[in-house]
């Protein structure tokens, strides 16, 4: 790869960690939940495509609730939460009731009852199938069962508002429950109003908007960016620029040549083929003139191989130690046989228990 072409792709992998980075530090990970333009299961991107197909006209909002200023008919504002609100009303809320218009409001604050999480509800429409067992006490309940409300309503002098406990109800999990998308359309189109989906509170907002509370450029995020956000993306992006430029943080040290010893890997290799090859008796023959020399020349007798008898009656002498161990070793080596793994190990540590045996005994004699 040329070097150029590195320098763009790790730019590249930079960039997108940074945004990563940024989505995760992010505040509020779920703000989408309830939001039109969301496909996942907490979405409610199919009840609006619902709608659409039903002929009803439902108006996405994206900017504060004050500048929605309806004065040609009255309208009624579908609000769905990603979390859990109070009941309360705001000033802005109240004010937009006064107007004469309509609201309603999916995920809002009430007790837990003994009531099962999962439970189907009887409306007008069908069953609807409720996903909590929290419920609220009121008297105008329009959905419900005997713990209490599970949608109830709170008319104003000239308008109305319609609370939810949960922010599921027509969601898309519920896709095949067609019920639950008829009823939150009954909610919503009542008496003719243009309806309205809030879709500011989940983070969506229109051009105009976003310039007047300065989020329109680059610069404007940065200045409201958490300060240890932004070291950490410096952080990255400089670590991606050493690793580009391949330089450390000082001089550059060279590799060194590991020293091969050619005649432990000739060792090694051969002893490998004479694995493979099952030669056994090859090894003992071998192996047991070496192991003989060695000990001829611990007992003094030069490096000629010796007969095995006059070696077993030297051994004896100057020793003072029986034959057998010495015997057997070398009956075995004058079979010329194949020696399984087992018996060809045993045979090496008699050799070496010999050996040294033998030299300390020698040495004892000595002294």
């Amino acid at each position: 790869m040329k070097r150029s072409n590195r320098v763009v792709w790790l730019g590249a992998i930079a960039l997108v960690a940074i945004i990563l980075l940024s989505f995760l530090a992010a505040p509020n990970t779920k703000i989408y939940t309830g939001s039109t333009y969301n496909r996942a299961v907490d979405g409610y991107g199919a009840w609006y495509a619902f709608m659409q197909k039903q002929g009803v006209t439902v108006q996405r909002w994206q900017k504060p609730l004050a500048k929605l200023d309806n004065e040609k008919r009255p309208a009624t504002l579908l609000r769905v939460y990603s979390y859990l609100r109070p009941p309360e009303l705001d000033t802005e809320e109240l004010n937009w009731l006064e107007n004469g218009n309509n609201l309603v409001i999916l995920g809002v604050k009430a007790r837990v009852s003994a009531a099962n999480f999962h439970t189907t509800q009887k409306s007008s429409v069908g069953e609807v199938k409720i996903g909590t067992s929290r419920r609220y006490q009121d008297k105008q309940v329009l959905l419900g069962d005997r713990f209490g409300a599970v949608v109830w309503q709170d008319k104003q002098d000239k308008g109305q508002v319609i609370y939810a406990t949960t922010p599921y109800l027509a969601a898309n999990a519920y896709q095949d429950n067609i019920s639950n998308f008829k009823y939150l359309a009954s909610l919503v189109n009542q008496k003719g109003k243009i309806i309205f989906v809030d879709e500011y509170i989940h983070g969506y907002k229109d051009a105009d908007v976003k310039e007047g509370e300065g989020e329109g450029d680059l610069i404007s995020y940065f200045a409201r960016t958490p300060v240890v956000v932004i070291l950490v993306q410096l952080g990255i992006l400089l670590l991606f620029l050493i690793w580009g430029q391949n330089r450390r943080f000082g001089k550059p040290q060279s590799l060194t040549t590991p020293v091969i010893d050619n005649s432990q890997a000739y060792i090694q290799a051969l002893a490998g083929v004479l694995h493979k090859a099952e030669s056994s008796d090859f090894v003992v023959d071998i192996v047991g003139k070496e192991e003989q020399l060695q000990l001829q020349k611990a007992l003094g007798l030069g490096t000629v191989l010796l007969e095995h008898q006059t070696l077993i009656n030297i051994w004896t002498e100057k020793t003072g130690k029986p034959a057998t161990e010495l015997d057997a070793v070398l009956k075995l080596q004058q079979r010329k046989r194949r020696l399984s793994e087992g018996e060809l190990l045993s045979w090496l540590a008699r050799w070496r228990n010999l050996r040294g045996f033998k030299t300390d005994s020698a040495e004892s004699r000595q002294n």
